[in-house]
């Protein structure tokens, strides 16, 4: 680099006690071994600080969470991440022991459904069966009293109502011929339904026969389902044992990579503000950035800063310092300055994916450069990928503070984007670590472009596009595809719960990424909590109290515990949306179809992006009408 002044960032021995080089490649084998799962560790505690107020007293203790499949049912399926999504190498590892535990354990899941669908197929089959043996016994008892009666009554009029004794009572040859023909109708209309009553009760005893022959097969089939239920059982209690040492690890390595992020975070907040201190000692004011796009027309005693290739840089300027004998000190413009100090502000907040991360609570990577600059007063696009197409590139060998930094590699797409602090690190909020953070600089390969926001637009170029049959990578971490269900009533399509999202695991992500609703210690991911309080808040202005909730965030422990007590309807662990902070169960009628609270979430829960699933409304599958999961708006 030529002619660098001073920079605000993570400098010298700093930097070498970070993460390393983004994004980071190595994997590190693990050891399955040990007991029981007691997992109350720090990846796991509940969050304090985070909360997206709902209402202000938890509701009465509902008892332990609700056993449920919180997914469609067959939705669930491993993790298809590959290591390098995921935070840590240990976490990656774990995340593989996890996966083949899921393949096991859906195994088993499969065998329970398949014995339950036999099952009641059976008992199905059987309730038919007694039906109609029931029904052939009544049609034979009711054609025996008919013809019991028809025999009675002939037997008063005269005995049989045979041809004879008809015809010895003719007074004429007419008389004669008609009796004979009423008797002929008699008796075959006697004789047929004597003829279909032996029939129907020969098929009632085939019936009652199949009937005990079904009743067999469905204890047998109970039976299954049993064994298939403690098989499930045992297997979770041993699952509980193997994933007690990689747990374990994965919780080690996540709390030193947060410590050491929290230590990183403070050093580049106390670094900025020595930097701003130094301008404010050199009595210099940050002027506007139109003031400094020229570096031939620069304010009074602001001098121009040259490039790697020699040539002034357009947009920022350095100046000398009286204070430490006439060193040089960059000046940025004053709307760069005001976004890179609310960016810094922003530091350790949760990250969330998709459209859902314009703060200020929690943010993806292009919805805090979105938001910070746009604040400033120099809008960008909400998007990486426009921001990357419509802003000013400088080289990247000019990188300084303020720039936006955008990450590839290009098979991926523009998908990730940060504020350059320095020539070698950057702020933003990264998918894999899943809050707002100081990293690397994207390495060779990886590294995009660089562009100037306080240079305004530039003219618009080629962005690359996602190759296909490429995951969706966004802001470091993979994104995976939505999926769809049908709204109620409507025949709309909405988007389904968005599930795996950060470098974490399902059911073992930090509590620093989550955020709490208010309610208790229940927590979801950061969108969704405010979203839900946003919505409990409506429900208070229309009924006069909030909503309640049993169960939100599940870690990855209580979904074993959960599918060890029910494994025929708890959902494999790992799966469940509840697993992703992206669920609630919910109670105060809610839980019940056709109550008035109930109706209520059906008319007002998708406009705050809540949806209830098709699997879990009546006749879906599995009937909960409790779960409700968050898709966005």
């Amino acid at each position: 680099m030529c002619n660098r002044a001073f920079v605000p960032g993570v400098v010298g021995a700093e930097k070498e006690a970070l993460m390393g080089r983004w994004p980071r490649q190595a994997m590190i084998r693990g050891v399955v071994r040990a007991s029981v799962v007691s997992l109350a560790l720090g990846l796991l505690a509940v969050p304090t600080a985070n909360t997206a107020h709902a209402q202000d007293e938890a509701p009465t203790d509902p008892g332990p969470p609700r056993v449920e499949a919180g997914v469609a049912p067959g939705a669930g399926v491993p993790d298809p991440r590959p290591g390098e999504a995921f935070a840590d190498s240990e976490v990656a590892t774990l995340q593989q022991t996890a996966n083949q535990v899921q393949r096991e354990l859906g195994e088993l899941a499969n065998k329970i459904s398949s014995a339950r669908d036999r099952l009641r197929a059976a008992r199905r089959q059987l309730s038919e069966a007694r039906a109609e043996r029931k029904s052939a016994e009544r049609a034979l008892v009711a054609l025996r009293d008919e013809i019991d009666e028809l025999s009675r009554s002939a037997y008063i009029a005269m005995g049989r109502p045979d041809e004879l004794s008809l015809l010895l009572s003719a007074s004429g040859p007419k008389e004669m011929l008609a009796g004979s023909s009423i008797v002929s109708y008699l008796r075959d209309g006697q004789d047929k339904k004597l003829t279909k009553a032996l029939d129907r009760l020969r098929t009632a005893e085939a019936a009652e026969a199949e009937a005990s022959r079904l009743e067999s097969e469905a204890a047998e089939r109970e039976n299954e389902l049993v064994g298939r239920s403690d098989d499930a059982t045992n297997r979770a209690d041993a699952v509980s044992s193997e994933l007690r040492d990689p747990i374990a690890t994965a919780n080690e390595a996540v709390a030193a990579q947060q410590k050491q992020q929290a230590e990183r975070n403070r050093k580049t907040k106390k670094n900025w503000q020595r930097y701003l201190n130094r301008l404010d000692k050199a009595g210099i004011t940050p002027p506007r950035a139109s003031a400094l796009r020229d570096p031939d027309t620069l304010p009074p005693g602001l001098d121009p800063l040259r490039g790697d290739d020699g040539d002034p840089q357009r947009g920022v300027a350095q100046a000398s310092n009286p204070m430490s004998g006439g060193d040089r000190l960059l000046v940025l413009p004053k709307q760069t300055i005001d976004a890179v100090s609310d960016a810094i502000d922003a530091l350790g907040k949760p990250y969330v994916p998709r459209e859902h991360g314009t703060g200020p609570t929690s943010y993806s990577c292009d919805g805090l450069v979105n938001a910070v600059y746009s604040d400033a007063g120099l809008d960008q696009p909400r998007r990486a990928a426009r921001q990357y197409a419509t802003g000013r590139r400088v080289p990247v060998d000019d990188v300084q503070p303020g720039d936006l930094v955008f990450a590839g590699p290009a098979k991926y797409g523009v998908q990730h984007v940060g504020i350059a602090l320095d020539d070698e690190t950057m702020l933003a909020a990264d998918g894999r670590l899943a809050t707002v953070a100081v990293t690397d600089l994207p390495g060779t390969g990886t590294l995009l472009g660089v562009t100037r926001p306080s240079l305004g637009d530039g003219k618009k170029r080629r962005v690359p596009k996602r190759d296909d049959g490429e995951l969706t990578w966004r802001c470091g971490g993979v994104e995976l595809p939505l999926r769809t269900s049908s709204e109620s009533g409507g025949g709309h399509s909405h988007p389904g719960a968005t599930g795996a999202w950060g470098g974490y695991p399902n059911g073992l992500i930090p509590s620093s990424a989550l955020c709490g609703i208010g309610i208790g210690s229940h927590a979801l991911r950061c969108d969704a909590a405010q979203s839900f309080a946003a919505m409990s808040r409506a429900h208070a202005a229309d009924t006069g109290s909030g909503l309640c909730v049993t169960d939100s965030y599940r870690s990855f422990p209580a979904q074993v515990d959960l599918y060890r007590r029910k494994p025929s309807l708890a959902a494999v662990p790992g799966t469940s949306n509840h697993g992703w902070g992206i669920a609630i169960d919910m109670c105060g009628g809610v839980e019940s179809f056709g109550t008035a609270a109930h109706r209520w979430m059906q008319a007002n829960a998708p406009a705050f992006g809540w949806i209830h699933p098709s699997w879990a409304r009546q006749g879906g599958g599995r009937e909960e009408p409790w779960h409700w999961e968050y898709v966005g708006r």
